[in-house]
């Protein structure tokens, strides 16, 4: 079932989705040659108890971190290491940020030091991509257009999209209805109504879009070793258009 969400429950996961977005922007700061992930990890735990906030992922099905750290050839689902981040990595730091009992959740990837030309045009499509699905977030479409945005711009600059793993609606449980696509034939799915809150967040490969799963179980690398990146904002579909609510 989908929960439409008031007026007032989506200006609550705003302001949750203000303190991820300030989050973000200190951990930009802080991505460099020589840092390590589960210095990045500690960090957003005193800076969500700073501001009165709870990381959601934490505990959740036994996750034990704040965080999830996905490193170069990592999708998604990494977990923060000791190991310091070399000059020419991609990272992408994923949080789900709890304040009074409502959720916002956002990714971001990030170059670390001199990264390729490759890795560079990764990150960018793939932001792009992000964005040309939210456009499609509007009252009276269908989720396949937004799925249909998304394959399209990454596909068209040669990059695979991740269909394993997909975007989710969101609101006091991490995830709920809806499921959301980024890969798929437009005019499909469920028509789009003000309200609804979910995540867009695309993943996309150098390589082939398949994955793997690493022993520990939440690790999931692509299949080839094809650098991956991903960026997620969580949105609210109203009558004026899509607000992104995690804004940076």
């Amino acid at each position: 079932m989908i929960i439409i969400k008031t007026k007032e429950e989506i200006e609550n996961m705003r302001k949750a989705g203000e303190i991820l977005a300030a989050c973000h922007r200190e951990i930009a700061g802080m991505i460099k040659p020589g840092i390590t992930t589960n210095e990045i990890d500690q960090f957003v735990e005193r800076f969500l108890e700073k501001h009165g906030a709870k990381p959601e992922q934490k505990g959740y099905k036994g996750y034990a971190y704040a965080t999830c750290a996905s490193l170069n050839d990592v999708i998604c689902h990494g977990f923060p290491s000791a190991a310091p981040l070399k000059d020419g990595d991609i990272v992408t730091i994923d949080m789900v940020v709890n304040l009074n009992g409502w959720l916002a959740d956002s990714a971001w990837s990030y170059a670390v030091g001199n990264v390729s030309e490759q890795a560079k045009r990764l990150l960018t499509v793939t932001e792009e991509s992000m964005y040309k699905g939210i456009e499609q977030a509007v009252v009276g479409n269908r989720m396949g257009d937004v799925s249909n945005a998304i394959q399209k711009h990454a596909e068209a600059a040669g990059f695979s999209v991740v269909r394993e793993f997909i975007g989710h609606g969101i609101g006091r449980d991490m995830h709920e209805e809806p499921q959301v696509p980024h890969y798929g034939p437009p005019g499909r799915g469920i028509r789009l109504k003000a309200g609804m809150v979910m995540t867009i967040e695309p993943m996309l490969n150098t390589g082939e879009w398949r994955s793997k799963i690493d022993s520990d179980g939440w690790t999931a690398r692509t299949i080839d070793g094809g650098l991956s990146a991903q960026y997620e904002h969580t949105i609210a579909i109203t009558e004026d258009g899509p607000i992104i609510l995690t804004k940076q």
